[in-house]
């Protein structure tokens, strides 16, 4: 019951980034904002969705050898420090690589000592969401997949920065 509570609650809290994320954009390109990183998007998608599948899939293969409340209370606290992420970022925040022309790279709150916290979350998160429920097997190869996806999505992100 746990696992479909919290899964359902993953699932759910995804889609909502995704909503916010829309109502961002739409204000973004309102204000004249160009994406980058088009071409490595849709791998992001899948990634996270992949995920997603890799985790129920491998909870319903595995022998449901317990829960971790230790990585779910991780979990959790982890959503608190996204919050205060996306509201710092306010309309810039996004699933995409966005740059108003003429602004500058947001410097306030946490971003004044981290320059991507949000990755660092989504690492995170990535590791922390399977080792939940003992899912060692898509803990390891998503941690891999998504370091892999960072190196490329950072690096333009950073380039998109410097501009």
């Amino acid at each position: 019951m746990t696992f479909i509570l919290f899964i359902s609650f993953l699932i759910i809290q995804r889609i909502s980034e995704l909503l916010v994320a829309a109502r961002n954009e739409k204000w973004l390109r309102a204000n004249g904002a160009v994406e980058y990183g088009k071409e490595h998007y849709p791998y992001i998608v899948l990634l996270h969705t992949a995920f997603i599948i890799s985790v129920i899939a491998e909870y319903i293969y595995s022998d449901h050898t317990g829960t971790n409340y230790f990585f779910i209370v991780l979990f959790f606290v982890l959503i608190v420090i996204k919050v205060v992420v996306i509201s710092t970022l306010g309309h810039y925040w996004n699933t995409k690589i966005f740059k108003v022309p003429g602004s500058k790279p947001v410097a306030t709150g946490i971003y004044k000592y981290i320059k991507h916290p949000n990755y660092i979350i989504v690492i995170c998160e990535i590791a922390i969401i399977p080792l939940a429920f003992n899912l060692y097997y898509t803990a390891v190869a998503f941690t891999i997949l998504n370091a892999i996806m960072l190196s490329v999505r950072i690096k333009k992100e950073n380039e998109v920065l410097a501009m």
